[in-house]
């Protein structure tokens, strides 16, 4: 078993995660852990990279430090504030329009969040944590301005899937609620795309990157209307592609 191995599967086991539990995480096949654990493959770059991300630690870490020697430096643990209800059941903290400002701030206050309206849904899974998010402007058509986006909370950006919508709270752009590309293992960003096309998508630095929020449901005194003022809705593809193009864009201005 080399270096890189014995790393992976002790920090694996740090975390008392399974393979397949590392694989969903890295978006790989379950075998391959079991390759790289055992000495049998060697990760690409790119899965070294993503390693590195989900354990918080640096690739030269990864593979020049036998880890299970010492106790590797570990990032502040961020302690996630909530509030909860006289049965202990935990609420949904409302951030309104106007609050959103200070939230950026306040996020981790366990006193800013007592002063938020504070509420309970039924038949969202147990054993999470949400936040509710009321957005402004039409840049998510056809969601409309002052519906009240669920976030369940995601603890690590590594985690974002592509083409999902997150509520992202940030130090540059304070909250947002955007369609997320995720390129932080390769280069520590995220792509923002809005649903509506009048609005150009934008990079988002990872390393600012206060709090995230996936989107699990809305509510809204308003039922969407078809193509609401953006044209015909963007596919899939048509999302991906336009990433691509942006990524293309900003490598030939740095160039």
């Amino acid at each position: 078993m080399n270096l890189v191995s014995s790393n992976i599967k002790h920090l694996r086991k740090q975390k008392s995660w399974t393979q397949q539990d590392l694989a969903d995480r890295l978006e790989i096949k379950r075998s391959l852990i079991g390759s790289y654990e055992e000495g049998r493959a060697d990760p690409r770059i790119s899965t070294l990279l993503k390693i590195a991300e989900v354990f918080n630690l640096s690739i030269d870490d990864l593979l020049s430090q036998d880890l299970t020697q010492h106790i590797r430096p570990q990032k502040p643990t961020k302690i996630l504030a909530i509030t909860v209800d006289s049965q202990e059941n935990e609420n949904i903290e409302l951030v309104p329009q106007k609050a959103a400002a200070g939230y950026t701030s306040g996020y981790a206050d366990p006193e800013y969040l007592q002063d938020l309206p504070r509420f309970q849904l039924p038949n969202l899974p147990k054993n999470r944590t949400y936040r509710a998010f009321e957005i402004s402007g039409d840049s998510m058509l056809p969601i409309q301005p002052g519906t009240i986006i669920i976030g369940q909370y995601l603890e690590s950006a590594a985690d974002i899937k592509n083409g999902n919508t997150y509520v992202i709270v940030s130090e540059q752009e304070g909250v947002v609620y955007k369609r997320a590309f995720n390129y932080i293992s390769e280069k520590g960003i995220l792509y923002l795309v809005s649903d509506n096309t009048l609005y150009a998508p934008y990079e988002l630095a990872a390393s600012g990157i206060l709090e995230i929020w996936e989107a699990k449901a809305f509510i809204s005194t308003q039922f969407p209307q078809a193509n609401a003022g953006s044209g015909n809705p963007l596919s899939m593809q048509e999302l991906t592609q336009m990433v691509m193009d942006i990524k293309a864009e900003v490598t030939k201005l740095k160039k």
